[in-house]
C-alpha cells in the first residue's frame, strides 16, 4: 500500500510539474503538498527521491526540495544527449516494433495532424509527448527508456515554450513525425535513427527561433453576452 501511494503521489507531482502548475525554481513543501493530497508525509518525501532521479526536482541542503530548473546552456547539451538517444531508439524500433505498435502510433500521428490544422500547441504537447514515448517503449530496451525519459524530463518546459511560441511548425513538425514512423514500420534502422537524430538537433534550433520572439499572452476569457 506504502508503494502504490508513493506512486499515486510521485505521479500527482509530476504531473503538476510537467503541466507548469508548479514552475520551475519554486519550492516544494513536504507537510503542504501532503495536506493537499491528503496522505502523511512519508510518501511526499519518498516520491520526492524519485522524481529526483528522474531530474524533475533537486534537493539543496538545509535549504529544501526544489523543481529543477535548466538553464538554456543546460538545455543545449541536453538536447544533444537527446539527439543520440533517439537516434539509438530509432535503429532498435526498427527492429524490433510491432505491428500492432505501429498502428498505435499512426493513430496518434493522426491526431497529431487533426490538432495540427488548427494550430493547437496545447492539445499537440501530450501527442508529441506521447509519440517518442512509445517509440522508445517499442525499442524494447528498458535501460535506454529510462534514461530517455529522465532527459525529455528536464527539457519538457522547453519544448512547451517552443511549441506555444512557434504553432505554426507544427504541421511541419507531424510531417517529420510520419516520416520517422514510416522509416521504422519499413524497418529502415539507419533512416529512423537519421531522422530522429536531425529531428531533435532541428527542435533546438527551433527552441532558440522561439525564445527569441515575445511570449504568447494568455488567452482572455470570454464577457457574458
Amino acid at each position: 500500500k506504502q508503494n502504490s501511494l508513493t506512486t499515486l503521489v510521485r505521479r500527482e507531482i509530476e504531473r503538476r510539474i510537467l503541466e507548469g502548475e508548479l514552475a520551475p525554481g519554486s519550492k516544494l513543501n513536504e507537510a503542504d503538498l501532503a495536506g493537499e493530497l491528503r496522505v502523511s508525509r512519508g510518501p511526499v518525501r519518498e516520491a520526492f527521491r524519485a522524481l529526483e532521479q528522474t531530474g524533475l526536482v533537486r534537493t539543496e541542503k538545509n535549504r529544501g526540495v526544489f523543481v529543477r530548473q535548466v538553464s538554456l546552456a543546460e538545455a543545449n547539451e541536453i538536447y544533444e544527449v537527446r539527439a543520440a538517444l533517439e537516434g539509438m531508439i530509432g535503429r532498435l524500433a526498427a527492429a524490433r516494433i510491432r505491428p500492432e505498435q505501429v498502428e498505435r502510433i499512426r493513430e496518434v500521428v493522426k491526431k497529431m495532424h487533426a490538432v495540427g490544422r488548427v494550430r493547437d500547441a496545447a492539445a499537440y504537447f501530450p501527442l508529441n509527448v506521447e509519440f517518442h514515448d512509445l517509440l522508445a517503449e517499442a525499442a524494447g530496451n528498458k535501460a535506454l527508456r529510462a534514461n530517455y525519459r529522465r532527459v525529455v524530463n528536464e527539457l519538457d518546459l522547453y519544448r512547451r515554450e517552443t511549441l506555444s511560441r512557434s504553432a505554426e511548425n507544427i504541421p511541419i513538425s507531424t510531417k517529420d513525425h510520419e516520416a520517422i514512423l514510416d522509416a521504422v514500420a519499413n524497418g529502415d534502422g539507419k533512416l529512423a535513427a537519421r531522422l530522429l537524430f536531425e529531428h531533435v538537433i532541428e527542435s533546438r534550433e527551433r527552441l532558440h527561433r522561439a525564445l527569441a520572439k515575445p511570449p504568447v499572452p494568455p488567452a482572455k476569457p470570454a464577457r457574458a453576452a
